[in-house]
């Protein structure tokens, strides 16, 4: 696949994970961490009008002066911008402004893809769509608690397929021995920056499960009065716990007596055979913690993922999101892509149901801060 027709791949796979939302749903903003979906369609777009055409196109005029401000996120080089908790109160520009921004941009790109592309601009552009392939796995999220918040809990798409998660047999802990395992990516292909330096770590002999933990398990710590318990939690946990007066994972919900959690079809019993998720890594430590157990490390997690099955969710870990040796920022505004959030949060590895098809490596880092649920966050046990 050329890079033209691999920018229409990507660019298309965006419109239609937005083609069942109504015009009201692409303009709320429930909570700061979740952006509305006409951003997201904006955002990805600026990355390519700011990061390719405006640098590489002499004669390329941009669409609206002002989106700059609108749509960049994080990037201190690039210019001030809209605050992140004010995306929501964007009504302008409208959703039919911004589909007729990508189309202007997209226009743009595709007669820029038909010439002679330098190699470093290749890098750029292999970057922004794996770029917008991440904001394609947070509009799948986002719109899951923009709908999942609503109290009629509409369906988002009754289209939508569930992956069948398929337990290994037996429940043998995988047991791995102690030694020098090699971390990181190497070969061809794409990888972030914070994957590179591929390094030797030590450790310990341990065991890993080699299935994640069902909703029927983590119901058991719910009854057994696990969000009770203070034993089981950090303190920063156990308050956020009490402040939050959280019950069970994100989108379960107790009625007459039966367990429902809301789900892109809309609410639905509680499926005891699926893994549990939406679940924060308090709530992640604390189960472990009940089970006599521990969440693997990153490193641990990386040396013995060829041995289980990954990718339905994204795996907790006890590893604080850090540089691996040797890790330097690009200058500029790509540098701000990984670096600058080497703090406070902790990496999660795997790839969840809606991570896109070829955008999971078993080296991928991701990383939230403890707190946060709205992903399909989940849990593998460690010994």
């Amino acid at each position: 696949m050329n890079l033209a027709e691999r920018y229409r791949q990507v660019r298309q796979r965006s419109e239609y994970i937005c083609s069942p939302l109504q015009t009201e749903d692409y303009v709320v903003q429930p909570i700061e961490d979740v952006s509305p979906p006409k951003w997201h369609l904006g955002h990805t777009t600026w990355f390519f009008e700011t990061f390719i055409l405006k640098p590489y196109i002499s004669a390329y005029k941009e669409f609206n002066t002002e989106y700059n401000y609108v749509f960049n996120s994080y990037y201190e080089s690039v210019g001030s911008r809209v605050i992140r908790t004010d995306r929501g109160n964007l009504s302008r520009p409208t959703v039919i402004d911004i589909y007729s921004y990508r189309k202007y941009v997209d226009e743009a790109m595709y007669h820029f893809l038909c010439g002679d592309i330098p190699a470093d601009v290749q890098e750029l552009l292999i970057l922004g769509f794996n770029h917008e392939e991440q904001h394609q796995e947070l509009l799948y999220t986002d719109i899951k608690y923009i709908l999942g918040h609503n109290p009629l809990f509409p369906a988002y798409s009754h289209e939508y397929k569930v992956p069948h998660y398929e337990r290994a047999a037996g429940a043998e802990f995988i047991q791995v021995p102690e030694g020098i395992y090699e971390i990181g990516f190497e070969g061809e292909g794409f990888c972030f920056d914070n994957e590179l330096n591929r390094h030797k770590v030590y450790l310990n002999a341990y065991r890993i499960s080699p299935n994640l933990v069902t909703n029927a398990e983590y119901l058991e710590f719910i009854n057994s009065g696990g969000y009770h318990d203070f034993r089981h939690w950090h303190s920063e946990g156990w308050a956020w716990v009490n402040t939050n007066k959280v019950e069970s994972p994100l989108y379960w919900y107790l009625i007459d007596g039966h367990w429902h959690h809301y789900t892109y079809h809309g609410l639905q019993p509680l499926d005891m055979h699926g893994p549990v998720t939406h679940i924060s890594y308090y709530e992640a430590y604390a189960y472990a913690a009940w089970k006599g157990m521990r969440l693997p490390t990153e490193f641990e997690w990386e040396a013995a993922a060829a041995k289980f099955n990954w990718g339905q969710r994204w795996e907790w870990t006890e590893s604080s999101y850090l540089p691996y040796p040797g890790f330097s920022k690009a200058p500029g505004a790509i540098g701000e892509y990984n670096g600058k959030f080497m703090v406070n949060q902790k990496v999660l590895r795997g790839a969840s149901e809606v991570t896109p098809p070829g955008h999971s490596r078993a080296t991928y880092r991701n990383f939230f801060q403890t707190g946060l649920r709205w992903q399909f966050t989940g849990i593998r046990l460690a010994l």
